[in-house]
């Protein structure tokens, strides 16, 4: 099989995989919502921005992507 549909039938087996932890997780994780995110509310305003939701993300899928290329190429 050619590496680029093998990439993308993995890609997409990975997004599943999480949208349904989201789902299942969301109860427990409450990503969002976490301590540091920055949540304006006015009368008629807000403003809500997750800088350590997407920080933590982030560092979570860096790790899995390094994880996946440095299992990968053995």
């Amino acid at each position: 099989m050619n590496q680029f549909p093998k990439l993308l039938i993995i890609t997409g087996a990975v997004l599943l995989v999480i949208g349904l932890l989201w789902q299942v997780g969301g109860r427990w994780l409450h990503l969002g919502r976490l301590p540091g995110d920055i949540v304006i509310e006015k009368e008629n305003f807000r403003f809500y921005f997750p800088i350590v939701t997407s920080l933590l993300l982030s560092v979570v899928l860096s790790l899995v992507l390094y994880l996946i290329r440095f299992f990968g190429n053995r």
